[in-house]
Formats: C-alpha cells, sequence, structure tokens
C-alpha cells in the first residue's frame, strides 16, 4: 500500500469517526437524558450564583445578572428539548441553547475585559435593564437585581475569576450546541446511553 493510499485511509476513518460522534449527538438529541443534564448542568451553576450572593456575601454585578438571564436560557433550552425531544421544537431549542451560550460567552468576556483592564470610563450600568414585557428585576428581585461592582474581582478559583471560569463554561456549552446542530440532518445513531 502506497503511502498517500494510508493516509487518505487513515482520513476516512477520522471522517467514519467524526460522523459517527455526530449520529451520537443527533440520537442523544432526540432523547431525554441529554436535554436534561443541560437543564441540571445550567440550574446547577445558577444555584451557585444564589449560593455564592446569600451564603458567601457576595454582590452581584449587572453582568453577573445578564450571565444569570443567559444561564436561564440554556436552561430553558434544555426543558423545552426535555418535554419535546422528537418534535421539530427540538431544534427551537438548540437554537435557545446556542443564542443563549453565546450571549453568556460575550458578556463573561466582556466582564472580564471589565476586570482584567480597568478603565474609570468604562464601566457598568448601575441596574440591569429589562424590557418593559419581560421586568425580571420586579418580578423577582433577589435574583436579578445587581448591587455590586463590575470591576470587583471578589472570588478566585485557581487563579481566574468567575467571569474567566465562565468563559470556558459557556464555550463548552457553546461548541457542543453548535455541534449537536451540524448532527441534525444525519441519520442517528441506534443505541445510546441517554436516549431514553
Amino acid at each position: 500500500m502506497a503511502r498517500s493510499d494510508f493516509w487518505f485511509t487513515l482520513r476516512g476513518i477520522n471522517v467514519y469517526r467524526e460522523c459517527n460522534m455526530l449520529r451520537y449527538l443527533n440520537q442523544c438529541s432526540r432523547g431525554r437524558g441529554a436535554w436534561l443534564l443541560l437543564a441540571l448542568s445550567a440550574l446547577a451553576l445558577e444555584l451557585t450564583a444564589l449560593w455564592f450572593q446569600y451564603g458567601l456575601g457576595f454582590k452581584p454585578c449587572v453582568m453577573c445578572i445578564y450571565v444569570r438571564c443567559a444561564l436561564f436560557g440554556v436552561v430553558a433550552a434544555g426543558l423545552i428539548g426535555f418535554l419535546l425531544p422528537r418534535s421539530p421544537l427540538r431544534l427551537v431549542a438548540i437554537l435557545v441553547w446556542i443564542y443563549s451560550a453565546w450571549e453568556g460567552l460575550r458578556l463573561s468576556y466582556e466582564h472580564t475585559m471589565i476586570l482584567l483592564h480597568p478603565n474609570p470610563f468604562v464601566t457598568c450600568d448601575f441596574a440591569a435593564r429589562f424590557p418593559t414585557w419581560l421586568p425580571l428585576d420586579k418580578w423577582l428581585p433577589s435574583v436579578f437585581v445587581a448591587s455590586g461592582d463590575c470591576s470587583d474581582r471578589g472570588w478566585e478559583f485557581l487563579s481566574l475569576s468567575m467571569p474567566q471560569w465562565m468563559i470556558g463554561v459557556f464555550a463548552a456549552y457553546l461548541l457542543v450546541g453548535i455541534l449537536v446542530l451540524i448532527a441534525q440532518p444525519l441519520k442517528p445513531k441506534r443505541r445510546d446511553l441517554f436516549g431514553r
């Protein structure tokens, strides 16, 4: 076998494996388990944020509140997918998931830039601005009212601040969400751990 034939065969195996992975992701998106895992992971992050606020006394800033909203978007996407995994609304759930992950990544990056490069002329708002048809700060002030400063680092773990950790979390959500979206036209794999 010529060397170029060998490389083509290896590339074919890699393409087959990637396609197999995408088929697996398609199958997972048609079951309830993966959607429940998505919703529970984002809900766990929300509960952790509330524990930091009420248990440890950290005050959330406006950017933190917006990141919470993005996480609630991921929770909502997980719940939509969990309730209707085999209907076309699954695609709506995937799009909500990707949009929420993108917005969370963007907001976490902006917050990180405020922390890493403090500027007295660049500050965040004093209060979160929600649409008039969705005044979350009025409906649930214990979760959506900002009382902290965006330039306060407050908490660090492994020398990374909370917004830096959230960049990693939202990047992972976004990557998996895009892969699940790409996998939708493929025929799903038959067996799967989360498909029940």
